[in-house]
């Protein structure tokens, strides 16, 4: 099985693709800063979930990337 046919990994990329395409119609004054952040914030999600499971032999390391993965959906969300 591959990072990427995991569903939480799926959904994930699927709504990060979805808020790059609703930012495009963000005011041009904001490109460099909540455009920015949203799109970052919301990849980072998907990066840090297959990071986790690349470590998922190591309980510790797999835990720590969820928990960043769980970080960056709330900054995503505020």
């Amino acid at each position: 099985m591959r990072f990427q046919d995991l569903l939480a990994y799926r959904k994930g990329f699927e709504l990060s693709m979805k808020l790059f395409n609703l930012s495009k119609s963000f005011p041009k004054e904001e490109a460099y800063s909540l455009t920015d952040q949203l799109r970052r914030s919301s990849r980072s999600v998907c990066a840090n979930m297959a990071e986790a499971y690349r470590k998922r032999l190591y309980p510790k390391h797999f835990l720590s990337k969820l928990t960043d993965c769980d970080a960056e959906n709330s900054e995503t969300q505020t």
